[in-house]
């Protein structure tokens, strides 16, 4: 099966690094180094290249910023592959070029196969590349939520269908407690907001306005209050156009225009534009005599009665009155009288609402119980496969008689909800306490692991659930940062073995101070500080032959000339030959 590898690492400008470039074998390999020479910095860029947190006190003092640029090798069509072309990324012939600069202010930038990327993506990438482990984690598997993920991780479908079911159960019924909640807790508040309501629609409802009545009230008004005005000025207009009954001898325009149009008529016949000219002054006494019309029945229609013009003001005022509470015109309180009916509708409903709620409530709390069983029952199957697996790597790393097991445990709640006759609490991961114990050897009672195991004990213990994790959930590539700390003797023999055997699975780095361990790795690299205490291109080197065998006699003995040292680094060094 091919699976990718982390090629190389260039570090520049990042903590005593100066410029190195650290290559990485497809197997196992081992970064060693005195105290303090910048072995750590090896993780501290991977989790860079992966969308790890940037921080500016990783960049060198007097550098403007820290690079870390990274090859993979990757198979085509794997998710990462996918993921990195969907943002735009392009492989060089199957290798996927991943770079961070980190500014000495603080700033951030990816690059992901020569593209601009958000360093969030480099984080989504790392799920499918890289496992990270080092100190740290150890202490993040003394907690029990982490413990219940990785029994979660390793029983896979079998927990995870129920899992989601569960999932979207747990928060369909927060939610319906949340608006339950609101519901009866604001009883109150939503009473006083629904007699408001409740007022002014009945306030509304007495008036009865129509939309547009305001406008029409308005103009009727304006025309009432000038009658007179409007009735002297029609008869003045309608006697210049059709004459003053009164006065027989008056000119008015409809007796002129005729009078032109007869002139005209004697001789339209000679000349067809004057026969124009005399039917477009036929047609202006034609509207003349309608605009005559017209202002006669104005007159005549004119309405100057006082008594409709103070009905017109109390009405225009009922109406002010709605508009000074409710919205500018009447449109806008037909609008806030529709919005409040609905939402008085609502508030009246909240008895019936919460009489659903409750029954809602009530019958996810039973499906709950159920599928929080359904998940627990699922959860101790796993645990004893998980258990079985990991008691069995541990007699591969020195501790034949350790034996592991899980406790599945739940806690009394009077709200909770039922489970196997119980009324237990629960959360959105279920019911379930998920507690990891050791009994490092027989007649131990089992224990905790953050009581029962010692510093060595438990790193044996993450490695062991790494390598089962190997066979069920792998990852291409697997870095441990010190992980063999606390260890020694035979233990480190088997730690390092172990890791060999991962290392035929996927691509292993380890960051170790152990000699035991180093020897088993296919490629030991050297870190190493000049005298100004930098590590520059030359400090990060690959050890083969007589120069591997002085730096595993540097951590067997502190002497590299040690020929007792020597001659246990070369032991060390066939028997891990042998045993590959």
């Amino acid at each position: 099966m091919v699976v990718s590898v982390l090629e190389e690492m260039r570090i520049r400008s990042l903590g005593v690094i100066d410029d190195a470039v650290v290559e990485l074998s497809p197997g196992f390999t081992a970064v060693t180094g005195e105290t303090g020479a910048g072995k750590t910095m090896v993780v501290t860029s991977l989790g860079l290249l992966l969308g790890g947190r940037a921080d500016a006190a990783l960049v060198r003092i007097g550098a403007r910023n820290a690079v870390v640029e990274g090859r993979i090798a990757v198979p085509e069509g794997s998710p990462a592959v996918v993921r990195a072309e969907e943002a735009g990324a392009e492989l060089d012939e199957g290798t996927l070029l991943v770079s961070r600069t980190v500014s000495a202010e603080g700033r951030s930038r990816a690059h992901l196969g020569g593209r601009s990327v958000p360093v969030g993506l480099l984080a989504e990438l790392a799920d499918d590349l890289v496992a990270v482990h080092g100190q740290s984690d150890q202490q993040g598997l003394l907690k029990l939520s982490r413990q219940r993920q990785a029994l979660d991780r390793y029983a896979g479908y079998a927990v995870a269908v129920p899992l989601g079911k569960y999932a979207e159960a747990y928060k369909r019924l927060r939610a319906v407690a949340v608006e339950l909640e609101e519901i009866t807790t604001r009883a109150r508040e939503r009473a006083q907001e629904a007699d408001l309501l409740r007022f002014g629609l009945e306030e509304i409802a007495a008036v009865e306005p129509r939309a547009g009545e305001d406008t029409e009230l308005a103009e009727e008004a304006e025309r009432l209050g000038h009658a007179e005005a409007l009735a002297s000025a029609a008869a003045v207009a309608h006697a210049a156009l059709a004459g003053n009954p009164e006065d027989p001898e008056g000119v008015d325009a409809g007796t002129l225009v005729a009078g032109a149009q007869r002139a005209l008529e004697a001789v339209r016949a000679h000349d067809p534009a004057l026969a124009a000219l005399t039917d477009r002054i036929g047609e202006i006494g034609i509207l003349l005599r309608d605009v005559a019309g017209e202002l006669a029945g104005y007159a005549d229609d004119l309405d100057a009665d006082p008594l409709r013009l103070a009905a017109v003001e109390e009405r225009r005022a009922a109406l002010t009155a709605l508009t000074r509470k409710y919205g500018e015109d009447v449109a806008a309180v037909l609008a806030w009288a529709e919005r409040s009916a609905a939402r008085l509708t609502e508030l009246e409903g909240d008895d019936e609402r919460i009489g659903e709620l409750t029954a809602e409530r009530d019958a996810l709390r039973v499906e709950l119980g159920a599928l929080a069983e359904e998940l627990s029952q699922a959860r101790a199957e796993g645990a004893e496969r998980f258990a079985a697996a990991v008691t069995e790597e541990l007699a591969s790393l020195a501790m034949p008689h350790a034996r592991v097991s899980f406790e599945i445990r739940q806690t009394e709640d009077p709200d909770g909800v039922e489970v196997n006759g119980r009324t237990v609490a629960y959360g959105p991961s279920g019911v379930d306490e998920v507690e990891l114990l050791l009994a490092p050897h027989p007649g131990a009672p089992p224990r905790p692991i953050a009581k029962g195991a010692s510093g060595g004990e438990l790193s044996r213990v993450m490695l062991a659930v790494e390598v089962v994790f190997a066979g069920t959930d792998p990852v291409p590539t697997y870095l441990f940062d010190e992980v063999d700390a606390g260890v020694g003797g035979k233990a480190a023999v088997e730690i390092g073995r172990r890791l060999a055997r991962l290392a035929k699975k996927a691509q292993v780095v380890v960051v170790t101070h152990l000699p035991q361990v180093a020897a088993f790795a296919d490629r030991q690299l050297l870190v190493e500080k000049t005298n100004d205490g930098s590590v520059t291109r030359s400090g990060v080197k690959v050890l083969e032959g007589e120069d591997r065998v002085r730096e595993l006699s540097r951590m067997l003995a502190g002497q590299e000339d040690s020929e007792t040292a020597r001659a246990h680094a070369e032991e060390l060094l066939a028997a891990a030959r042998a045993d590959a």
